[in-house]
């Protein structure tokens, strides 16, 4: 029993490693794609060669994310037929088609648009070299549809049947599967985080080199892109947040009351708790600190209305799925997890949003005091590596509030993993992956200094040297 114990933590722990770190830089892979787009098109609109300068070198750093983006991608294909076998038979119906079209269409759109926006800047008209970055965006959103709508299904199943001879899902309508409610407020909100983080990580960047008064126009004019693209991105993905919300306090009841540490049901009004001690053991609050009201104004925009907690959501899904999977299941969320990356993920949006205001005031163009505010800068810098924490924090919500299951009131964690793998096994490539994503980190981090050290003089194409045929005898001989 121990070593299953040990074989399920360890499998849960590397699918976790591996999808947060993957998670790192497909938002930003998706933010960038677009960032670089606007770009570009101010170009092609303004004719100012500032911004074709932008596009080429804010376009390199994006091109580093997609290609660590798909690497990670890769790995976590293959534990899903490595660890969790049991898992990928139970769902490989309602999984193949959402996730073969991703690949056959959206990625193949994406690889395709890249290869011809990158080595085709001199043979194109600024307008249709445009459209393609702006094609590669377009496929790259699109991936993140067929791929959410595969874990919107994981969530809240839709258009399907079990088969009742092999015990698996079978898919018996693909509208339903897309047109998951579950789906249409997770895609917004994931989609707007991807801007956000993009956006913000960009004027992070352009802050740093702004404090060295490094070709101010050029990051000076980045900066700007990048607040403005994150601000209204950061307010977007809060109201689409709130729709989320809406959505779990009826079909995920559990989920919701870990991300406001709620036991037992509130009172009428309820209030907010700001922080609280939490024992899970004993399933109670020890102490908090509340706003009153306006747990009823978030939940349901009023200011009345109590908030079902956990104890009481447990007996539900006892009384529910008792005679299919046992009453010895533990319904309870990791709620510690779940109340304080909740506030991390809100707090930290509230935190992105304040900060683009105030790079905005201070770096407008009829008095541009940004320089003279270093301390903004620095915050702006640090600030750099927030929503890829706020990202990692609504990631946590989302996947460790379905827990017990893999797919919602269908499949269990515990089923879900391969019979066959060992924990020395995961042990082992555990060590592997984590020294991989370390290396592949350190990569991506040190050529995206090594792009700001050089700065925006150096021309996309040096590196081809003077030939503009990027398979010429020329381009290796550098």
């Amino acid at each position: 029993m121990m070593g299953a114990i040990d074989v399920l933590s360890l499998a849960r722990f590397q699918f976790a490693m591996t999808t947060v770190f993957h998670f790192f830089f497909v938002p930003f892979s998706i933010g960038m794609a677009l960032l670089t787009a606007i770009m570009e098109t101010m170009y092609v609109v303004k004719k100012d060669d500032q911004y074709l300068k932008m596009a080429k070198f804010w376009g390199k750093i994006f091109l580093l994310s997609f290609a660590v983006g798909v690497v990670t991608g890769l790995i976590q294909e293959f534990q899903f037929g490595m660890n969790w076998s049991n898992y990928s038979r139970f769902m490989g119906d309602i999984f193949g088609a959402p996730l073969a079209i991703e690949a056959l269409l959206a990625f193949f759109m994406e690889s395709t648009f890249i290869g011809l926006w990158m080595f085709t800047w001199d043979r194109f008209k600024p307008a249709l070299h445009a459209a393609m970055i702006w094609l590669v965006w377009l496929g790259t959103t699109l991936s993140a549809i067929w791929i959410l709508s595969a874990n919107a299904f994981m969530q809240h199943p839709t258009g399907f049947a079990i088969n009742q001879t092999t015990g698996r899902v079978k898919l018996v309508d693909f509208g339903a599967v897309i047109g998951n409610p579950q789906l249409w407020v997770e895609f917004p909100h994931v989609i707007f985080g991807a801007f956000t983080t993009a956006g913000f990580a960009l004027a992070g960047m352009a802050a740093w080199r702004l404090l060295k008064k490094d070709h101010v126009d050029f990051y000076t004019k980045s900066l700007r892109v990048g607040l403005i693209v994150g601000l209204i991105s950061v307010v977007a993905a809060m109201g689409m947040g709130d729709l989320q919300t809406q959505f779990i306090i009826k079909d995920q009841p559990m989920k919701f009351a870990a991300t406001e540490g709620i036991y037992k049901d509130t009172g009428d009004p309820a209030s907010w708790a700001v922080v609280e001690l939490i024992d899970t053991d004993k399933h109670e609050v020890k102490d908090n600190i509340e706003i009153p009201y306006l747990l009823s104004l978030l939940s349901y925009h009023r200011l009345n209305g109590s908030v079902k907690g956990m104890n009481t959501a447990n007996k539900e899904l006892h009384a529910k799925y008792d005679k299919q999977f046992g009453k010895d299941m533990n319904y309870y969320v990791p709620a510690k997890t779940l109340f304080w990356s909740f506030r991390v993920m809100a707090g930290g949006g509230m935190l992105l949003a304040l900060i683009a205001v105030l790079g905005l005031w201070f770096s407008r163009p009829k008095k541009n005091t940004l320089l003279k505010q270093r301390w903004l800068l620095y915050v702006m810098g640090v600030a750099t590596f927030l929503p890829f924490i706020i990202n990692s924090a609504g990631w946590f919500v989302t996947e460790l509030g379905r827990y017990p299951w893999t797919v919602y009131g269908l499949y269990t964690i515990a089923d879900a993993i391969s019979p066959t793998t060992t924990a020395g096994q995961l042990w082992f490539t555990n060590i592997v992956y984590f020294l991989l994503f370390s290396l592949l980190g350190g990569v991506m981090v040190y050529y995206s200094r090594q792009t700001l050290r050089k700065g925006p003089d150096a021309d996309l194409e040096t590196d081809y040297g003077t030939t503009t045929d990027p398979f010429a005898k020329e381009a290796f001989s550098k």
